[in-house]
C-alpha cells in the first residue's frame, strides 16, 4: 500500500439533525484496503479545572467501528438461477458482527477472510445488537462454484473533517458537539477507536437558504499528520486525547468554562478557521433550552458577522465544534445548522461536552 494517500471528503456536520458525512457502502466479499495509524507523543497543558484552551481548529477524523456494523441485506441469484435472501429477516441494520463461527472479527478484512473460508451449509455470525449479543445462524448461497455469499452489506469505519472544541489539562480534547451516526441507518456508531488528523482546507462552499454551505479538506493519511486519538463518540461529541498539543494549539489561549446558568440571550461570537484564518466573529443568542430534551441543541444561534455571512452564508458543514465564546466565557460550540436558513443553528452547552470528557 502507498504510505501516502490523500482524500477529499466533506464535513461531519450534522444538518436539522440528519447527518451530513458521506460513506460508502460496501458489500462482505469486496476487498478494502488498510490505513496504517501510529500515535505520537507530546505535552503541554491548561491551567485550571474550570479553564481549557479554546479551540476552534479543523481536524480530520478517522473512526474504526466496533465490530463490523450491519447497514443492510441483499437478495443473491444463486448457481440454481434462484434467488434468495439469506441475512433477511435475521440480521438488522445497525447490528454489529464480531464473530463468524465463533471466530472474532474486528474489521472489513477479517470478515472477508472468514467468509472466503465459508464451505456451505449453516453459518454462524456473533452479533452485537444494543446491549445484547446473541449467535443467529444463517444458511450462505452459493453464487458461483464452491463460492458463497452472505448478502450483507457492511461498514467498519467513518471519515471525515470537523472542529476541535476545547481542550483540558489532561491533553482530553472535545469537538463536534454531536456524535456521528451511521448515514445510512441513522446510529449513533459504536467505536473502537479512531485517530485525529491535520487537515488543509481547501475550499468554502458558500451556504444558501435550503442548501447550506460546506467546507472541502484533504487528508493525508500518515504517521507524520497524526495528531492524537478518538476513544469516545457520544451524542454530545467525539473525544479523545491530543498528543501533538503545540501542532494543533499553535496560540494557546486558556478560557474559562460557563454554567448554564451564566448564558444569557444576546450577543456572542464563535471561532472558526474560515479562508485560512482562526478568528473569532459575531453572533447571537437567540434562544436557551434548559429541557435537557436534546442534549446538544440547548442554544439557538444566529450569524450576524457581515464578514462571516458574505464568506459563507451563516453556518456550514465542518463548523461543527466551533466554540461559542459570550461575555469572556467559552459557553458551547456550534452543532446544527438550519436547512431553511443558513444563518441559523443550534448549540450544545460546555457543560454538556465538560461531562463526556473523562
Amino acid at each position: 500500500m502507498e504510505s501516502r494517500k490523500y482524500r477529499i471528503f466533506l464535513s461531519l456536520l450534522l444538518i436539522a439533525a440528519v447527518p451530513a458525512l458521506v460513506l460508502g457502502w460496501n458489500r462482505v466479499w469486496e476487498n478494502a484496503g488498510e490505513i496504517p495509524l501510529q500515535q505520537t507523543e507530546a505535552s503541554t497543558g491548561a491551567a485550571g479545572s474550570d479553564t481549557v484552551l479554546l479551540g476552534g481548529m479543523p481536524v480530520g477524523i478517522y473512526m474504526e467501528t466496533d465490530g463490523v456494523m450491519v447497514l443492510n441485506t441483499e437478495q443473491i441469484e444463486g448457481v440454481d438461477g434462484k434467488i434468495y435472501e439469506p441475512a433477511g429477516n435475521l440480521v438488522r441494520s445497525g447490528d454489529y458482527i464480531t464473530a463468524v463461527d465463533h471466530r472474532e472479527v474486528s474489521g472489513k478484512k477479517e470478515l472477508l477472510e472468514a467468509v472466503a473460508e465459508i464451505s456451505g451449509d449453516r453459518v454462524i455470525l456473533t452479533v452485537r445488537r444494543g446491549d445484547e449479543t446473541m449467535d443467529i445462524k444463517i444458511n450462505p448461497v452459493e453464487y458461483a462454484p464452491d463460492e458463497y455469499r452472505l448478502g450483507i452489506w457492511v461498514r467498519d469505519n467513518v471519515q471525515g473533517l470537523g472542529t476541535v472544541t476545547f481542550l483540558t489539562e489532561q491533553s482530553r480534547f472535545g469537538a463536534l458537539g454531536h456524535g456521528i451516526h451511521d448515514t445510512d441507518t441513522s446510529v449513533l456508531m459504536s467505536i473502537a477507536d479512531g485517530t485525529v488528523y491535520r487537515t488543509s482546507i481547501q475550499d468554502i462552499i458558500r451556504g444558501a437558504d435550503g442548501s447550506p454551505g460546506s467546507m472541502e479538506g484533504i487528508i493525508v493519511y500518515n504517521n507524520y499528520n497524526v495528531l492524537g486519538t478518538i476513544d469516545k463518540n457520544t451524542e454530545a461529541g467525539i473525544y479523545g486525547t491530543i498528543d501533538r498539543i503545540d501542532e494543533l494549539f499553535e496560540e494557546q489561549i486558556p478560557i474559562e468554562t460557563a454554567g448554564k446558568d451564566e448564558i444569557v440571550t444576546g450577543p456572542a461570537t464563535v471561532r472558526c478557521f474560515i479562508d485560512n484564518e482562526l478568528k473569532e466573529y459575531e453572533i447571537r443568542v437567540t434562544d436557551i433550552d434548559m429541557s435537557g430534551t436534546e442534549i446538544n441543541k440547548g442554544l439557538v444561534i444566529q450569524v450576524t458577522d457581515p464578514e462571516l455571512l458574505e464568506k459563507t452564508g451563516g453556518i456550514i458543514q465542518g463548523m461543527s465544534g466551533s466554540p461559542i465564546i459570550q461575555n469572556g466565557k467559552l459557553i458551547g460550540a456550534v452543532t446544527h445548522v438550519f436547512v431553511q436558513d443558513s444563518t441559523m443553528g443550534y448549540g450544545i452547552f460546555i457543560e454538556n461536552m465538560l461531562d463526556q470528557v473523562e
